[in-house]
């Protein structure tokens, strides 16, 4: 009897858990909507975006400091894993680039929160993450011949972030359909970063 006893507690507690996780990534995901849209909207404009109740996002995030924590560690998370899902520490350097640019244009409003620092890539503290791996790609390129040697490693990221930037804005305004704004992203930064033929 004790035993199932245990069992039951074991198993509220992980309901619980999951929809307190729930509600936490829900809170999460509407400040990235809502500041990528208007950067100093309050807590209580997230929390109608996320469909809780003010003092539900209080007991998560009591002062707007520990939301833009969070949202920092989410922002290390996502990009960690689109390096992942981008491969960015296989193969030639050139190519892991682009496959990276298609992976983070995928990131959505939280490319805005960065672009507009309201994130800052180098509070994410993510050195075994995206940054690592980024920076390995570009050393990487430099030295396998597929990146233009003339360009320094600030140079090649530099260019990489100004496309997306152009790439992302096009996509929120709307201005051309999603693959058209894809496919100029990979053309443009190809055609800036390859080494000569």
């Amino acid at each position: 009897m004790t035993e199932q006893r245990c069992y039951f507690w074991h198993v509220t507690t992980d309901i619980a858990t999951g929809a307190r996780g729930r509600t936490r990534k829900a809170i999460l995901d509407a400040a990235i909507r809502v500041l990528a849209t208007e950067p100093t909207a309050s807590l209580g404009q997230i929390a109608d975006a996320a469909d809780v109740g003010r003092t539900t996002l209080h007991r998560y995030f009591p002062e707007r400091a520990g939301l833009l924590a969070a949202l920092t560690q989410e922002a290390a998370v996502r990009l960690t894993d689109a390096a992942v899902r981008a491969r960015l520490d296989e193969g030639p350097g050139l190519p892991a680039l682009l496959r990276a640019c298609q992976e983070c244009l995928r990131l959505g409003d939280l490319l805005t929160l960065v672009f507009t620092e309201v994130v800052s890539l180098d509070a994410c503290g993510d050195e075994d993450g995206f940054s690592r791996s980024l920076d390995a790609a570009c050393a990487r390129g430099l030295a396998d011949g597929t990146l233009d040697a003339r360009l320094t490693q600030e140079w090649v990221q530099g260019t990489l972030w100004s496309s997306l930037y152009l790439a992302w804005s096009e996509l929120r305004a709307g201005t051309a359909p999603p693959h058209q704004v894809l496919s100029q992203l990979l053309l443009v930064v190809e055609k800036a970063l390859a080494a000569p033929a």
